[in-house]
């Protein structure tokens, strides 16, 4: 039933193993480790690699990683508590063994582990046997009667016919008939005078005329108001198609003489941002810590605010009431920890991280700490905290190198164009965290080619054409050829994007341009056929680098977008390999203060790095992701 068992050290040492079947268990358990363990994602301890299961169990305590594997279509109950019985079979025999360092030699444990297996496989076979299919008499819909049925629906139509009964006469007999009495004169003998009898039949014709008045009077004035017609309002300032040619001013429709790459002249604010950003691109400034641990605090006074009036009763002072929350040298368990996790998960959340990556960084906090035994001095707030942030920088640092200067130089000695395409939803900022990019590229001396292949959205060519512009103006020429460093590729709207990208790229190669940014069109995540357009131009294409772009407004649905951005490459690609998103740009990251969980969902969602951060409107307000300024602002 079982492929294979494995006892290793987190350093790597394998102390022990059981192979079931001649498959090799290697690439999985490299595989666990990799994507897993080292990735901090140990909340769930299962894990799935091609046709098979993993499930593990990590010892805190002794360092240890317990992995069992078996078939995906398999559907084993009792492999978690086998894993513990292993775990404690494990480690009353080799305890000395492990404490002493005696890890390396050959250990016997064959007939304990299938001693434990063949238990446990017989308690399986005996509990199914034990609990036998439920009969129809057992269950609840055999009580049920033909005769209970049709009470039941005589009780229900009753109530009903009684409502519509009482409504009737409340409408026609007890409401008008009072009304005409209390608002006539009173009355003699208990019944109405001949003079107020009289009057109140004039009232009622008189009511009964102006009604009729009233209905005709719309009559006669309809027949003039339809031969009139709707007149259109005219808004002061609104212009006509006479000033169409005074308010174009494109290039090819304007009157000016000049060429389009000098009709915009920069102010001295933009003319100081040249040069400013050669070489590397800066790292988000890391604020200063507090002195204080806010949220350690916090959980100290809670935990101690009851205590305080005991311990001044008994004689004690103020100076030992900091002891009571500390833990001496204990082994800590999931209660321990409950608390503490709880409140760090509502923290996570009020901070914009997702609420199930929440949940899963805890999760993994608490299979992290389990077992692991404290100092003296350590409380479980502080330890609690000190893991997240282990985690959370284990998540944001990036799994591989993406360095855009030294591969376009790379692409560049090849005589080839270095390819990024930009992708994301509606109005996240792709064009213009394009230009920020293009603009950091040709201050280091990198000729572009913007390609524009967002044939959808209305305006879209025109504004990376006064980007283009604006970049030529601020650098006319980097070698004093008078060749523009930025160049647009466009070919207008409703055209296929694929199509566009592949021109661009082949133009690029025959005029020896360096860098090709190609920008796609917004569109939401749900969207399946623009979704598979931008998986067909992946495809053809073969871009270097594909560069997701998002807000770090949003919490729950970064996940949603991503995952499902991943989902529709894979789905709509024909290759063994598909091709999926290599990094992520981060933008109006200034507009979030400290609610950074953005970023956390997203690398965690994914694993891939954040390569960029949108801090502003200039082109200059580009950043690298500071992992230690990030997790500093999550955890504070």
């Amino acid at each position: 039933m079982l492929d294979f068992f494995a006892i290793f050290s987190k350093g790597g040492i394998v102390l022990w193993y059981f192979q079931g079947t001649s498959q090799l268990f290697t690439p999985s358990i490299n595989s666990l480790i990799k994507t897993v363990i080292l990735q901090e994602r140990s909340g769930n301890n299962s894990f799935t690699h091609e046709a098979l299961t993993l499930k593990y169990k990590l010892d805190n305590e002794f360092e240890l990683v317990f992995v069992v594997g078996y078939q995906k279509i398999l559907q084993l109950s009792y492999i978690d508590k086998f894993l513990s019985d292993i775990q404690l079979e494990f480690r009353n025999k080799y305890k000395d063994d492990i404490q002493n360092g005696k890890m390396s030699r050959n250990l016997d444990f064959s007939d304990v582990f299938h001693s434990a297996l063949k238990l446990r496989e017989e308690e399986s076979r005996v509990e199914k046997v034990r609990r036998p299919m439920r009969s129809f008499e057992d269950s609840k819909k055999s009580q049920k009667t033909v005769s209970s049925m049709v009470e039941k629906k005589g009780e229900e139509k009753k109530p009903t016919k009684a409502k519509g009964k009482e409504n009737k006469p409340v409408k026609t007999v007890t409401i008008k008939e009072p009304e005409v009495v209390e608002k006539t004169s009173p009355a003699v003998n208990g019944s109405l005078d001949e003079e107020t009898l009289r009057k109140n039949r004039e009232k009622f014709f008189e009511k009964m005329q102006g009604g009729k008045k009233a209905k005709s009077s719309p009559k006669s004035t309809t027949p003039e108001t339809k031969k009139k017609g709707k007149i259109g309002r005219v808004w002061d300032g609104a212009g006509n198609t006479k000033d169409v040619k005074n308010l174009d001013f494109s290039s090819t429709n304007g009157d000016s003489s000049k060429p389009p790459d000098e009709e915009f002249e920069p102010s001295m604010a933009e003319k100081s941002l040249v040069g400013s950003m050669k070489g590397g691109i800066k790292d988000i400034e890391e604020e200063e810590e507090e002195d204080e641990d806010d949220y350690e605090e916090e959980v100290n006074q809670t935990a101690s605010k009851g205590n305080t009036k005991s311990s001044a009763k008994a004689g004690g002072s103020g100076m030992f009431s900091m002891f009571k929350n500390l833990i001496g040298s204990k082994t800590l368990t999931k209660e321990d920890l409950s608390s503490a996790l709880e409140k760090m998960k509502d923290h996570l959340v009020s901070k914009n991280v997702a609420s199930d990556i929440a949940v899963k960084l805890c999760d993994s906090v608490a299979a992290k700490l389990e077992g692991r035994t404290l100092g003296t001095f350590n409380t479980v707030a502080h330890t609690v905290k000190t893991a997240l942030n282990e985690s959370c920088v284990q998540i944001l640092l990036p799994k591989r190198r993406i360095d855009i200067l030294r591969d376009a130089m790379e692409a560049k000695q090849q005589k080839r164009p270095y390819t990024i395409t930009f992708c994301g939803v509606n109005g996240v900022g792709k064009s213009t965290n394009l230009a920020k990019i293009c603009f950091w590229l040709i201050e280091n001396g990198f000729r572009v080619l913007i390609a524009a292949c967002d044939t959808f959205r209305a305006g879209a060519v025109e504004q990376l054409r006064t980007h283009t512009r604006k970049l030529n103006a601020l650098h006319p020429s980097a070698n004093g050829d008078g060749q523009h460093m930025v160049k647009l590729y466009e070919k207008g709207y409703g055209k296929d994007a694929a199509g566009i990208a592949m021109e661009a790229i082949n133009y690029a190669r025959d005029y020896h341009i360096d860098v090709v940014l190609v920008d796609t069109a917004g569109r939401m995540q749900d969207n399946e056929p623009l979704m598979r357009a931008l998986s067909k131009l992946i495809r053809v294409n073969q871009p270097d680098l594909v560069l997701f772009v998002g807000e770090a407004l949003v919490g729950n649905e970064a996940v949603d977008q991503l995952s499902k951005f991943n989902k529709a490459l894979i789905d709509h690609s024909a290759s063994e390999n598909p091709r999926v998103i290599d990094g992520i740009i981060l933008t109006k990251f200034d507009t979030i203060d400290d609610k950074v969980g953005a970023a956390i969902s997203m690398t965690y969602t994914t694993g891939q790095p954040i390569v960029f951060v949108g801090t502003g409107q200039t082109y200059t307000d580009l950043r690298n992701l500071n992992v230690k300024a990030v997790v500093s602002s999550l955890l504070k």
